[in-house]
């Protein structure tokens, strides 16, 4: 993770917490309220230093324009009884996060688009992530709230943060498949999102030699 990652996850864990402790109350139960990112949030928060938003979102769309004619066979094509699922990575992936700050982040549009024709088309969509599991509850609204429809959110406890994250992640997608799924494709922005198997596909999005998280 570069520095300028860690000191995103940083504001967001600390926006994050803020959030968790105030859909606690009452009040809050039934909706959460988006809060407002901090001004330190935002000046730590930093974007990619090379790399302007409208290239990263352009290279997104070319990857996910690969994806997607694979994704429409691949479903069409499913065997009867076929429990499809896709994995997704979070940070600059499905979700906007190193481009400014704010809660609730972004979709990145190109995989949204991806994943909703998926999740229409009755695919499962898992989210695994090297998130902290104190920030799962405000992770799991976010990707919602954005308009992914979550079946499963596998977060990093207190031991795996010590644990490889290639490790982690391809344990998670074992996992998935020893629930009964066929993962069709495995779509993240780093090479510890994709390595290890447990996918029939795997999609890269530009992580610009790590300048995204």
């Amino acid at each position: 993770m570069t520095r300028n990652s860690w000191q995103r996850l940083i504001g967001v864990t600390a926006a994050a917490t803020a959030v968790t402790a105030a859909l606690m109350s009452p009040a809050a139960a039934a909706t959460p309220a988006a809060a407002p990112a901090s001004a330190t949030a935002v000046a730590t928060a930093a974007a990619a230093e090379d790399v302007d938003y409208d290239t990263w979102q352009q290279d997104c769309r070319a990857v996910m324009a690969e994806a997607l004619p694979y994704l429409k066979e691949r479903i069409a094509d499913a065997a009867a009884g076929e429990k499809q699922a896709i994995v997704f990575d979070i940070d600059n992936t499905t979700l906007e996060t190193d481009y400014g700050f704010s809660y609730p982040s972004p979709a990145n549009a190109p995989v949204l688009d991806v994943a909703k024709y998926a999740q229409d088309h009755g695919v499962a969509l898992f989210f695994v992530t090297a998130r902290p599991d104190i920030i799962k509850s405000v992770t799991d609204y976010n990707l919602k709230h954005v308009g992914y429809k979550v079946s499963g959110l596998y977060v990093r406890n207190f031991v795996d943060l010590f644990r490889d994250k290639a490790e982690f992640k391809t344990a998670k997608r074992a996992e998935i498949e020893a629930k009964g799924y066929t993962i069709i494709a495995n779509i993240g922005n780093s090479a510890t999102d994709l390595s290890g198997g447990h996918a029939e596909k795997t999609y890269k999005l530009p992580d610009y030699e790590g300048q995204l998280s």
